[in-house]
């Protein structure tokens, strides 16, 4: 997504939260006050979000130094940015930008996590989020994965062809589904759940076959079976359904190239930030 996007979906974010306009500064502080504030990390985690809480602080005419990059590590009691403005104006931005951060900190976090532990037992694994994202927040969910070290997999549903579960019911059997989507001309996965569903993907021309709600047992099975028919170097893996903190470590040790998940994007908890008034202008 572009920054004029990103830029409009944040506007989109201000209106929403300043509704008629900001009634308690409005009434209580003077519209040439001016402040000097920060914005600081409670807990610990992975930071994401810092350009897009930028970006509100500036929609508000805010001056931003920003003391720490995406993707870095926090502390407690780090100081994220600091602010320079009008008061109405960081708070009047304050709850957008503190929200995003903490939500895409949250997920950065989470993503880091599962990586850390994936990564101990089959080091070139790549974590992927799912589209399981909230409605209208994909971009920002996905560049908090991206932060942490993870890959963004698909955006929306014209990035590649993902023939699930439900295109299979409507068209009959895997041969069938690969050889319609071949027709879109762009990278072809396809979900299975069974040996003989990821043989059938191979052979027909699938680029990625996704094991979906496999066990590991079951998926180092298939890619034993993939081996002995010479296939297995001709496709890349994936592993997805259910993976979360307590199990990506096996999936990870089947050998698949690619362990997608939605647990970064709809279970992890925000890393909680304040923002802190320092000094009246």
């Amino acid at each position: 997504m572009t920054d004029p996007l990103v830029r409009r979906k944040i506007k989109e974010m201000l209106a929403e939260d300043l509704g008629a306009g900001d009634v308690t500064s409005e009434s209580l502080i003077s519209r040439g006050a001016k402040v000097r504030a920060s914005v600081v990390a409670k807990q610990p985690g992975i930071l994401a979000g810092a350009p897009e809480a930028v970006m509100a602080f500036k929609e508000m005419h805010v001056k931003v130094k920003v003391l720490k990059q995406d993707g870095a590590k926090i502390r407690a009691g780090d100081v994220i940015m600091e602010l320079d403005g009008s008061a109405r104006g960081i708070l009047a931005a304050e709850r957008v930008a503190l929200n995003l951060l903490m939500r895409m900190s949250g997920i950065a976090t989470s993503t880091r996590e599962l990586i850390e532990i994936a990564t101990k037992k089959n080091p070139k694994v790549i974590i992927a989020a799912t589209r399981k994202t909230a409605p209208l927040l994909a971009h920002f969910d996905k560049r908090a994965v991206i932060a942490a070290g993870g890959m963004p997999h698909r955006y929306s549903l014209s990035d590649h062809v993902l023939v699930k579960d439900n295109h299979l019911w409507l068209v009959g059997s895997v041969k069938e589904a690969v050889r319609r989507a071949k027709s879109a001309k762009q990278k072809i996965e396809v979900e299975v759940t069974s040996s003989e569903e990821a043989l059938e993907a191979a052979r027909t021309g699938a680029d990625v076959i996704l094991f979906d709600n496999m066990t590991p047992a079951s998926i180092r099975r298939a890619i034993r079976i993939l081996e002995s028919n010479g296939l297995r170097k001709k496709v890349k893996l994936e592993a997805s359904g259910g993976v979360n903190l307590s199990n990506v470590g096996k999936y990870a040790a089947t050998g698949v190239d690619i362990i997608s998940s939605s647990y970064m994007t709809m279970r992890a908890q925000a890393i909680d930030m304040n923002l802190e008034l320092n000094e009246k202008g």
